[in-house]
């Protein structure tokens, strides 16, 4: 941590609850304001977490996030509202963050996290906060915080469910490669996209990530490494179940392999992108113009694929099209046809690019992904279908 700094009088009195505390005193918010906390990703945990550490003093809050507000984001993440819309995330987080606390330096990192910068931007900031919600990302995560010797604080939620770690192999605990060596299977698990979760529950884990990172920086009570808090939020249930470190961790162990950040090991990852173009007719991706284009002039060489989940298919269609939610693909694969042009389409396009990369990897050729995916045929082609 770097050295505690000088508060104001305006300082001590806004931060006067803290004050009282035995275990933060004056000492200790001195520590919180010269603190630099780096939240990655300016979403559902990464609000009600970036928030409170703003509010409690934390001196350097950077905000890490490729993405842009939309408008089923304002369920649950509270840094934007509907006059953000449409605006970059760490924009519209960091006007809020400052307007929660003027005392406090907001940085802003538009590229979000990348395999190329990971390692050195988690080596600029004390402690990192891991809000991302999908694989790639979170051993993207993991693995430049091991390297960085910074402490992760990890936090997930799905549906009604939620956990909390700290991982720090520097201060002895594990990682999360330790608990998870490799991700799953592209599709075998949804995310928040495919299942939906609850928007107060995002509040609940982000507001469980701030508390860790406060106790982190002024070393009061016990963090959570070495375990894993878990919450139920339909029974209103806690639990706390012990992790160990592995000897053989791929990231952190006595002989990890992981010694660099190699950008083919991350796949799906935190930063939008089109693969890298093969030497085919077929593209990776088409607009939605282009799908509508070639479902009209091509449809017996032609076939739409929407990989939403069967709630989302009910919300709205595009007829002719075939459904089979994404975490289906890879046990459905001798159900798809591989001599007809297949369209992926989600609700936005993250998820029907994952299962593009999938069935590409699994000698699919001709398959593109939808650009925009259902939204922007709502948007562009069909203005009647429902919107959500």
């Amino acid at each position: 941590m770097a050295e505690p700094s000088s508060l104001s009088p305006a300082e001590l009195a806004r931060y006067s609850r803290h004050v009282l505390l035995g275990e933060v005193g004056v000492a200790g918010q001195q520590k919180l304001a010269a603190a630099r906390v780096l939240v990655v990703g300016a979403g559902g945990l990464g609000s009600p977490a970036a928030l409170y550490l703003a509010a409690a003093g934390v001196g350097t809050i950077g905000l890490a996030d490729f993405d842009r507000v939309a408008a089923h984001n304002l369920q649950r993440q509270l840094l934007h509202d509907d006059s953000t819309v449409g605006q970059p995330k760490v924009s519209s987080g960091a006007a809020r963050l400052r307007a929660t606390n003027p005392f406090i330096r907001v940085v802003e990192h538009p590229e979000g996290v990348t395999p190329e910068n990971a390692v050195a931007l988690f080596g600029a900031y004390d402690i990192v906060v891991d809000g991302t919600d999908n694989f790639s990302a979170r051993y993207l995560n993991n693995d430049a915080a091991v390297l960085a010797r910074r402490p992760l604080v990890f936090g997930s939620v799905f549906k009604f469910e939620g956990q909390v770690s700290v991982f720090a192999p520097h201060l002895g605990g594990p990682c999360y490669r330790c608990i998870f060596p490799e991700p799953p299977a592209p599709g075998s698990v949804p995310g928040c996209g495919e299942a939906g979760v609850l928007g107060a529950l995002c509040g609940v884990i982000g507001s469980l990530q701030a508390v860790e990172v406060l106790k982190l920086i002024v070393g009061a009570g016990e963090p959570l490494l070495g375990r894993l808090l878990t919450y139920d939020g339909l029974a209103q249930n806690f639990r706390v179940l012990a992790l160990k470190r592995d000897r053989a961790c791929p990231a952190c162990g006595e002989h990890p392999p992981i010694r660099a950040i190699d950008p083919a090991r991350y796949r799906d990852t935190c930063q939008p992108s089109t693969p890298a173009a093969e030497p085919e007719e077929v593209p990776w991706e088409i607009s939605v113009t282009e799908a509508k284009h070639q479902l009209d002039h091509a449809s017996a060489r032609t076939l739409l694929l929407d990989v939403r989940e069967s709630y989302e298919w009910q919300i709205c269609h595009v007829a002719h099209a075939e459904h089979i939610p994404m975490r289906q693909i890879p046990e459905r694969l001798g159900d798809l046809p591989r001599d007809r042009r297949l369209l992926v389409i989600c609700h936005s396009g993250v998820r029907s690019l994952r299962v593009t990369e999938f069935l590409r990897a699994n000698g699919f050729t001709a398959v593109s992904n939808v650009a925009g995916g259902i939204d922007a045929w709502a948007a562009q082609i069909d203005p009647t279908m429902p919107r959500y």
